[in-house]
């Protein structure tokens, strides 16, 4: 007995193409001109791997502290969260891991580098 696959490579070649269908019409994104961009200077925020202590003497006391989620495990530390007016700031044990800034994103600090699509 003979074995073919040729049904399997159609169904593969279909669902391929059916994947790669939404990405042919994909947009472009539209950045405002440097010169139209609004004057801002950057945002100072908490870095990555920045200790709370260093957190707390740089940025102030902040408006809420949450509760450490997780910690069973070696796995699984635990994860804690300070609000700020603006940005939350997680904490990895007591080193920072990630900073949100909460609403609009901040604004664009190096337009002028920025390079239009070819």
């Amino acid at each position: 007995m003979r074995k073919t696959f040729c049904g399997a490579l159609a169904f593969a070649a279909s669902l391929a193409a059916g994947l790669a269908a939404p990405l042919a019409g994909a947009g472009q994104l539209d950045l405002p001109a440097a010169e139209t961009a609004p004057e801002s200077k950057p945002i100072v925020l908490p870095q990555r791997g920045q200790a709370q202590a260093s957190v707390l003497r740089e940025f102030g006391e902040p408006r809420a502290r949450h509760a450490p989620a997780g910690g069973g495990s070696a796995q699984h530390p635990p994860i804690t969260r300070w609000d700020y007016d603006g940005y939350s700031v997680f904490f990895e044990r007591t080193t920072v891991i990630d900073v949100v800034t909460k609403g609009d994103p901040p604004p664009l600090s190096h337009v002028d580098e920025l390079a239009p699509a070819q």
